[in-house]
């Protein structure tokens, strides 16, 4: 995937018709991935600029604390000698924030898009407890079925709490530990008591049975959403 740097519209040459055809060929990149459906990593990178643009919008203090990813302990004199030069141009400031406005415009309806097509996966989605549930749910595994495609894979999950400004956030890592062919045998109810048998750590584990009514790109879109709504579904029934 093409992807901009994090100070795409400040670096080299700050010239809004060149930016432009940078941002414009990033675009066209993005939409041909959600054109097949293949939402991430685009919608996440596509949001992520967005909201740097935004940030560096409201925020005109220093570039320090619009790009933290970007900047070392001794990168910082340079970033605020460079930051000083931008504002005292009036003509390169006013280039810039043509440059964003512009970005901005463009980036809003591929976000849009973008949000359309997770909208839609997640109401193709079904998650279903399988067995009596424990107290804690917070690991576990999950079958995951793509429309109606043979093959389900098979996931132990982990929560994880990260921590925010103000708040607290729950994630999920997985980790695929089998794959099995989906047939008659092979019910959600007998996945679960084979991995009760197999993997003694989780004694009484949290199993759910996720599927789509319809075939989506694995790696780039059904999965992603389906780990972000298992996050969702577990977190409102806990």
């Amino acid at each position: 995937m093409k992807s901009l740097g994090i100070n795409w519209f400040i670096e080299g040459s700050i010239d809004f018709e060149y930016k432009k055809y940078v941002l414009l060929d990033y675009l066209q990149e993005i939409n041909r991935h959600f054109d097949k459906s293949k939402l991430y990593p685009n919608l996440s990178d596509l949001v992520f600029h967005y909201n740097n643009l935004i940030h560096f919008k409201q925020n005109k203090v220093t570039l320090q604390n619009a790009f933290p990813q970007r900047l070392t302990e001794a990168d910082i004199a340079a970033v605020k000698l460079t930051y000083k030069k931008i504002v005292e141009d009036d003509s390169t400031m006013h280039e810039i924030e043509q440059i964003i406005a512009y970005a901005l415009l463009k980036m809003n309806p591929a976000i849009q898009t973008g949000r359309e097509i997770y909208d839609f996966v997640e109401s193709c989605l079904n998650i279903d407890p399988v067995g009596i549930m424990p107290l804690l749910p917070y690991d576990g595994y999950f079958s995951l079925r793509n429309g109606r495609e043979r093959t389900n894979y098979l996931y132990e999950y982990h929560f994880t709490i990260f921590e925010e400004k103000d708040a607290q956030y729950r994630g999920i890592n997985i980790q695929l530990i089998d794959t099995y062919e989906h047939n008659l045998a092979n019910t959600p109810e007998a996945i679960k008591l084979n991995l009760i048998r197999h993997n003694k750590h989780l004694p009484n584990p949290a199993v759910y049975y996720v599927h789509s009514d319809i075939t989506f790109p694995l790696e780039q879109t059904l999965l992603p959403v389906a780990k972000r709504c298992l996050v969702k579904y577990i977190s409102d029934a806990a």
